[in-house]
């Protein structure tokens, strides 16, 4: 149950990251990330409202605040990196963060067995492998820069869902996004200012900028939903198995990620990353089977 919880989550996070990365290529993406965090943390206030969950919120503290600090920043350069550069492959990049709770995991004493060990250093090496053409320079050093920001953003942040997800998901995630949208709010601010102290006739209104059209409104719902919806999936996992086995599952986003690209925007993705897909998915597999 662990490891399809996990798997889930993966899914959605990498539908998340497809509609986030696809949206900052029309929109800046501290915008895209401020706005879904509002519809994440609309949703996360409903489940606290309905499941009468206030009381972990204190408990929680700076382990919320640490995965939102964290998770912010990687969203923020991920969607750059996704906007800049082929999804399929920088997507694969971000998944190296799994490196951080697994070896968090291992040293809390998590004991795989065999074939899980395997499995890991399996999916591990595919989602190497499906990163080929990037590291070869195909779309330039700053997407791959951005998306290793991101990755190793990401696994603290989750390493940190993990552990305020042993007292409660919803209330981690209720001071995750909490903090970010006090950084999106503090960004908006500094924004407004800059642009009313530049003269600037050509220069875009802070109305155009930071409001969203009706299709955009969608996308941004669509996108605290699916990620709220990950996060909570894998904090209940993290729960039920070991850190460094739920990891490497929920790691596998690239490939809703690399699938959705392929399919809605065309791209091809090179012999070297199928292979690398398909090594993560056999792993994945091996770990279940273990």
């Amino acid at each position: 149950m662990a490891v399809l919880l996990a798997l889930l989550s993966s899914a959605m996070w990498g539908t998340s990251d497809f509609l986030g990365g696809n949206l900052s290529r029309r929109k800046s993406p501290y915008v895209v990330v401020g706005w879904s965090e509002v519809a994440g943390l609309s949703f996360v206030l409903v489940a606290c409202f309905v499941g009468n969950r206030w009381d972990a919120w204190p408990i929680i503290g700076w382990t919320g605040v640490i995965a939102g600090v964290t998770g912010y920043i990687g969203l923020v350069t991920f969607y750059t990196a996704l906007s800049r550069g082929t999804m399929g492959v920088v997507a694969p990049i971000t998944s190296l963060g799994v490196i951080v709770p697994v070896a968090v995991g291992l040293g809390q004493g998590d004991q795989p067995t065999v074939l899980q060990e395997i499995g890991i250093v399996v999916a591990l090496i595919g989602i190497v492998l499906a990163s080929g053409p990037e590291i070869r320079g195909g779309t330039g050093l700053l997407p791959v820069v951005l998306a290793l920001t991101a990755a190793l953003s990401f696994g603290i942040a989750v390493t940190y869902i993990a552990k305020g997800s042993q007292v409660d998901a919803f209330a981690t995630l209720g001071i995750m996004r909490v903090v970010a949208l006090g950084i999106s709010g503090a960004l908006l601010v500094a924004t407004i200012v800059r642009y009313r102290l530049r003269v600037d006739p050509d220069a875009p209104s802070v109305r155009s900028i930071v409001l969203l059209d009706r299709r955009a409104v969608i996308t941004v719902i669509a996108i605290g939903f699916f990620d709220v919806g990950a996060n909570v999936m894998f904090g209940v996992s993290s729960t039920l198995g070991l850190l460094s086995i739920v990891a490497v599952a929920g790691s596998l986003y690239p490939v809703a990620t690399v699938i959705l690209a392929g399919t809605v925007l065309k791209e091809r993705l090179a012999t070297i990353e199928k292979v690398g897909v398909a090594l993560a998915l056999f792993g994945v597999g091996l770990i279940a089977l273990g």
